[in-house]
């Protein structure tokens, strides 16, 4: 009797669902031969899952969301599976092996490991330029990182902010609303401000996926709550202007003109994580280039696929991933079949994507904008959807549960795309 992997690199939001769907609908359907059982193996350097939605609020206070609506331990989700049919590493993967079909990992306690596969799901999704957004070891990092911001934050009359993406904008509203307070019912901006907040904009409008429109109507609730947006402006650099605790930030901006903050935010975008795989995998933005409509990363060799905002095929966005998933592994399935009984593949699930307008952003406390399916939303909702808890509450616990991926759903199928090597390996 033997025993073959499926491997899941990552145990954020497309990393956990994959491996969920694995478990609930491929193995299950996988044919029997030779007494070999099939099992899931994730990885992933924390043991805890980070509920990145809440990082705004998170940040600037443990009061307003305590660490036990963000943090949950990720093992407890797959006890309800056959016993040996699931295997958590907290570790890091450092190479990809394709001849071999293994990975190496580095655990947490520094051990070196080499994981071998029949299928490969990379899902190491993305890290931030700024620590507040991302957790790149663990639960303990992270929280250290959140004291030592809570600690200077109340006391400084100057934040700036360089990026007005959805990050961006909503940390620009959690500060701003916890150092200048919640403006009158009929106030435009704070009577008494004790803070200076400033959101930088490379573009001439926020929040680039939903219409002007909605921008602007950010950028007022964002003047209510005593914060400016300065817009068509980079942040080109940023230095230190003195030592020790209190120390300034220099922000350097394109149009020649400098900031002094006493803190710098850098949300500028993502950065993929992906310095552990060979550069051919990897498109221009280094993301993990693939076949954008089955998701195989077809350059890697037989069965490996990817997932989340680390593929090339997608705009970002958890949203996405609910798409997304369900056609990658139902192709890994469909692939796993043909490996196993030496069968030409059946069918092939394509992906494509929904590109409506789409995003729900916060703005402080009360307010927000946003749009689904391309309709927009009042205030009022997405206070209701997103801006009381960030969706911590019951949808943080579902997507480490993997409860949206309990049915396969209908899909019609594809006709099957030339694909060297599927049984072979």
């Amino acid at each position: 009797m033997s025993t073959e992997t499926i491997l899941v690199l990552g145990g954020s939001f497309a990393g956990l669902g994959a491996a969920h769907y694995a478990l609930k609908h491929t193995i299950p359907q996988l044919p029997k031969k030779d007494g070999t059982t099939y099992t899931v193996t994730l990885v992933n350097p924390s043991k805890d899952f980070y509920w990145r939605i809440a990082a705004p609020r998170a940040a600037v206070s443990k009061k307003l969301m305590p660490a036990s609506k963000y943090i949950l331990p990720i093992e407890p989700a797959f006890k309800s599976y056959p016993q040996g049919s699931f295997t958590f590493i907290q570790g890091s993967a450092t190479h990809v092996d394709t001849a071999a079909q293994a990975v190496s990992v580095t655990t947490a306690s520094g051990e070196h490991k080499s994981i071998p596969y029949v299928a490969l799901i990379i899902a190491t999704g993305f890290s931030t330029p700024s620590p507040l957004f991302t957790q790149t070891t663990d639960a303990a990092a992270l929280d250290a990182t959140y004291d030592a911001f809570q600690k200077i934050l109340p006391s400084a009359k100057s934040v700036v902010i360089g990026g007005a993406g959805p990050v961006g904008v909503e940390t620009a509203g959690e500060i701003a609303e916890f150092l200048n307070g919640k403006p009158g019912l009929f106030a435009s901006a704070p009577k008494n401000p004790k803070a200076k907040v400033t959101l930088i904009s490379a573009e001439n409008k926020m929040l680039p996926v939903l219409r002007e429109a909605i921008s602007k109507t950010a950028e007022k609730y964002l003047k209510r709550l005593g914060a400016e947006v300065v817009y068509n402006t980079k942040v080109v650099s940023t230095s230190t202007a003195s030592e020790g605790e209190g120390a300034k930030t220099i922000v350097q901006l394109s149009d020649g003109k400098t900031i002094e903050a006493d803190i710098y935010i850098d949300a500028t975008g993502v950065r993929p994580n992906t310095s552990y795989l060979p550069k051919d995998w990897l498109d221009e933005r280094s993301r993990i280039s693939c076949n954008p409509q089955t998701l195989r990363v077809e350059t890697a060799g037989p069965r490996v696929y990817v997932v989340g905002d680390v593929g090339s095929y997608t705009r970002g966005g958890v949203i996405d991933q609910a798409v997304a998933i369900p056609v990658a592994m139902t192709n890994l399935k469909t692939d796993l079949v043909a490996h196993i009984s030496g069968k030409e593949p059946g069918p092939d699930r394509h992906y494509t994507a929904n590109l409506s307008e789409q995003q729900i952003c916060p703005v402080g406390t009360s307010k927000g904008v946003g749009a689904f399916g391309g309709w927009r939303l009042p205030s009022f909702m997405v206070w209701l959807i997103k801006g009381r808890d960030y969706l911590s509450g019951q949808l943080a616990a579902a997507t480490l549960n993997g409860d949206g991926f309990k049915k396969e759903g209908k899909w019609k199928p594809q006709p099957v795309a030339a694909r060297a090597g599927l049984s072979s390996g």
